[in-house]
Parts: structure tokens; sequence; C-alpha cells
């Protein structure tokens, strides 16, 4: 497959330009060789031609987007008429008095008494004539100025709306990210601290594996995005040491794939469920259980977190742990726009989260 050089949007807007004036020369120009032709009238339909030149480009990029885009439409009307009007006078001068041929009007002029003799009243169009169609050749190309012109301001437009929207984008997840961060370290340095004067190794391997999620934090989700094998990692450090302060009577079950083709993801998709699992569906007198699993096919991750609800926890939603509900609702619809489906089932005593995200299908 060839694949050709991009060009910025001025070069191509200028490429453009050029082969469609370079069309408008040429064409003239090979008829009049091909079939023969009258060179003094081809050199007339180039003056005319300069003169369209003149008036598309001084409107185009002078009169439209100092005048007619900014609502100063008089001023643009008024400008224009003086423009046309001295384009005109130009290439009258130039016609009948630079490229004034005296065979030609002699040829003309035999012609108009041969008519005469045959008793045809032949009047040569008026002056008149020549300036109308001017004035409507004129206007149709001005109009064509003033449509470009407004297509462009409409482009520029969208593309800083764009920006705008994507500037928003990343202040938004930046402060979301935020909110995760904060609460999430609370949580996980009481766990730590509880087990120091009860496990001193224990201790040591959670010191550890909290200071690898500390470098995926400080670094790996600044970029805006992680491997998904990285963010799985994240996870698995997270609930070993939420399972620290478990009692053997809370059923846990985690299930994450071990094979997989590796993807690029947003960073800290899944921890507030998993947050709020172990918040509201650990029972310190009855039992209770927790399941969290994740599946990854070629079109989409399906994440599942189960957990009972204890009687301390009757209350417990995202809208209290970590960065809420809302929040979580409101970064996928950024993230995955139309490409997710979030359901959160809350019963007497299951509370389940089911979150399917389609992958993007572009390279990562």
């Amino acid at each position: 497959m060839i694949k050709f050089p991009s060009l910025s949007d001025r070069s191509l807007k200028i490429t453009l330009h050029a082969i469609a004036w370079m069309v408008i020369i040429l064409i003239p120009l090979y008829l009049n060789t091909v079939f023969g032709g009258n060179q003094h009238r081809l050199n007339q339909f180039y003056t005319h031609t300069f003169s369209a030149i003149v008036v598309f480009y001084v409107g185009y990029l002078w009169l439209v987007p100092k005048f007619f885009l900014k609502d100063k439409y008089w001023i643009y009307f008024i400008i224009l008429s003086g423009v046309i009007t001295a384009c005109y006078y130009m290439t009258a001068f130039i016609n009948d008095q630079l490229l004034y041929d005296v065979v030609e009007d002699a040829k003309f002029q035999e012609f108009v008494k041969k008519l005469a003799a045959t008793g045809v009243d032949f009047k040569p169009p008026m002056k008149a004539f020549g300036f109308y169609n001017h004035i409507i050749a004129s206007l149709l190309i001005s109009g064509f100025a003033v449509g470009l012109g407004i297509n462009e301001k409409l482009k520029l437009n969208e593309k800083k709306q764009k920006e705008m929207e994507k500037e928003k984008l990343h202040s938004e997840l930046a402060f979301l990210k935020n909110q995760v961060s904060p609460h999430f370290f609370f949580n996980t340095l009481n766990n730590i601290y509880s087990q120091i004067g009860i496990d001193g190794p224990t201790a040591q391997q959670s010191v550890l594996k909290l200071s690898k999620m500390m470098r995926y934090l400080l670094y790996e989700s600044e970029r805006g995005e992680t491997l998904m094998s990285h963010e799985i990692d994240f996870m698995d450090n997270y609930i070993d040491l939420m399972k620290l302060r478990l009692n053997p009577r809370v059923d846990l079950q985690i299930n994450f794939p071990k094979e997989y083709t590796d993807f690029s993801i947003a960073p800290l998709l899944f921890i507030p469920f998993i947050e709020n699992a172990f918040k509201y569906g650990v029972g310190q007198r009855g039992p209770s259980y927790i399941k969290i699993g994740m599946e990854i096919d070629k079109e989409r991750i399906l994440f599942i977190a189960e957990n009972s609800i204890c009687k301390s926890g009757q209350t417990g939603d995202l809208e209290h742990s970590g960065i809420g509900l809302e929040n979580v609702r409101k970064r996928l619809a950024l993230l995955f726009a139309g490409r997710h489906q979030l359901n959160i089932e809350h019963g007497e005593s299951v509370f389940e989260v089911k979150l399917s995200i389609l992958k993007d299908k572009s390279p990562a």
C-alpha cells in the first residue's frame, strides 16, 4: 500500500487552490491549442480570470475575515463594491488599450459591413452589458469566498470546542483520580499500622506492596493510561493489603484473568468498587463474602464485584465510599462515552456491580 505524505491544513488549502486555478487556466489554453482559436480572445479571457482572482482573494483573505465575519456588513459591501468597480476598469483598460489588436478590430469591422450589406442591422454589445456581466460574475465569486470563510470559521470553532472539551476531560479526570488516592491510602496505612505490632515480616511485605502501588499512582497513572496487566497487579496488591484485616469467616473469591493480550486502559477504574466491597462486605460477627472477578476478550472487559451486606453496612454504597457513585459514573462517561454499561444492584443482603466496557479498536 502506497503511503502519501500527510499535509497540514494550510499546505492542503494552498495545494487545492493552486490546482483549481491551474485547471481554470490550462483548460482554455489546451482547447485553444488543440482545436484552434483566437489568441486575442484567449488573452482577454485570462485578463478576466486575473480580475476574478483579485476579487476572490481580496474578499477571501481580507474582507470576509476582517469585516463580514465580524458583522461589519456595510463596510464589507462598500469596500467590495469599490474592489469590483476597480477591477472592471482595470480589465477594460488592459483589453481596450494594452491588448488592442488592429488586425482583429479590422476583421470585426469588415464582418459588421458584410452583415449590413445583407440587410442585417447588427449593433455591437453596449459597454454596459460587459459591466453587468462583470458585476454578476464578481458577486458570484464573492459569495463563494464568503461561503469558504464561514465554513473555515465553523471548522475553527469546532476545533476550539474539541480542544476545550479535551482540556475539560483531562482536568476532570485528574480531579477524580486525586479524590481516589487520599481515601485509598488512608485505609491502607491504617491496615499496615495494625499489623506492625502483630506480624512484623507481614507488615514489611505490606509496606513493599504499598510502595509499588505508590509508584504506580505517582508515575504510571499520571500519564492518563496504563497497561491492563499493571492495573490488575495494582488491584492484586490492594486486595492483598485488604486481606490483612479479614477474619476467617469471610469468603473471599478473586478471579482475574491470567492469559490475555495486553492493552492500554485508563488507570484506577475498578478500585472504587473493590474498596466498596471490602468496606461494606466484611462482617465482624456472622459469615460474609466478597467475590471479585474480571473477564477479558477481544472486544470487551467485564468486571464483577459482589459482596454481602452486613448489618454494619446496610446503608453502605459508593456515595459514602472512595470517590462516590456519581463520580464513578461521571468518569466512565468521560472515558467511555457510548462504550460502557454500569449496572448496580443493591438488594437487602447483596450488593453487586457489573461493569462492561467495549475496547477501543484503535491501536494502543
